[in-house]
């Protein structure tokens, strides 16, 4: 089976519109963030719309004008806003708070690039533990749907692993029943040590399928760069036929215990074409000899 598409609305053009593309489908996962330009406020009326869409917003990342309004608000100082990112506990429920006024529903809720606080491990691993205490107030009230951790670096770097995160959510909860519901991470052919690991069995993506986690692969295509460094020859080797586009997301869409690969499709086309793209996934062989030979240079 490859990964169920999902839409992702970073830098997409006409958000709205993309989304009402993919909810057309019906249990489709749309994932957003306060800090994706004004996607919050499109997305609320499409999803009211479509209940059996599933939303997934973050926490951490804010714009310029939601950190302004956040240093109205007493929660972080003109110093703060400049670096974009907070991991305040205070703040994490403010914004939280703003998303699902926003949005009207969060099936998740991310916390977004821990591993951009800089912190040191323990203290990340602390904040990281006050955050899912709050996100667990919002869950157990049934505000949100539960919790995850979208990473870019952070399961590459060693600043945390799925068991851990496990293991601060349980006492974030203060219990084995926690809402810890998701990981997040970037799978493509430039990030593919998580395709690599998984086909070997091992690394966050099983891990956190094992747990019963939903994993989600983000930035399929490398923010649009992928598919101009793809050969037709590797193109045509993993499907015949197929554009360099096609090929790259069939790939990341088929590695192994991944659930969701998101793709920011802009239009009603691009998400048509996508759906065939990975309708029919790459044998784990063939996938493994693609990234052997990436790895190879």
């Amino acid at each position: 089976m490859t990964a169920a598409l999902g839409l992702g609305t970073y830098r997409v053009r006409a958000v709205e519109q993309a989304a009402r593309t993919a909810c057309a489908d019906g249990l489709v996962w749309i994932d957003t963030a306060p800090n994706y330009k004004d996607a919050h406020q499109l997305l609320g009326p499409v999803i009211s719309h479509h209940p059996r869409a599933m939303v997934a917003t973050k926490t951490g990342f804010f714009s310029k004008a939601e950190g302004e309004a956040a240093v109205q608000a007493g929660l972080l100082t003109p110093q703060q806003v400049t670096a974009g990112h907070t991991l305040g506990p205070a703040f994490t429920r403010w914004q939280t708070d703003r998303s699902l006024a926003a949005l009207g529903r969060a099936d998740l809720v991310f916390v977004h690039n821990p591993e951009h606080s800089h912190l040191d491990r323990a203290a990340l691993h602390e904040r990281l533990r006050a955050l899912f205490a709050v996100l667990e107030e919002f869950a157990t009230a049934g505000r949100i749907g539960g919790y995850g951790v979208a990473t870019w670096s952070g399961f590459q770097h060693g600043a945390f692993t799925v068991p851990e995160l496990l293991g601060l959510a349980k006492e974030a909860a203060g219990s084995g029943e926690h809402h810890l519901r998701a990981v997040q991470q970037p799978v493509s052919l430039v990030m593919a040590r998580p395709i690599a690991l998984a086909l070997d069995g091992r690394g966050p993506l099983v891990q956190a399928r094992a747990a019963g986690l939903i994993t989600f692969g983000s930035s399929p295509l490398h923010g649009g760069e992928l598919p101009a460094l793809t050969t037709p020859e590797l193109a045509g080797f993993m499907r015949p036929g197929a554009s360099p586009a096609a090929a790259c997301l069939l790939a990341a869409a088929s590695c192994p215990s991944l659930d969701v690969v998101l793709l920011s499709a802009s239009t009603g086309q691009h998400w048509d074409a996508a759906k065939d793209a990975i309708a029919s996934p790459l044998d784990p062989g063939q996938l493994r000899k693609v990234t052997d030979v990436l790895a190879q240079g």
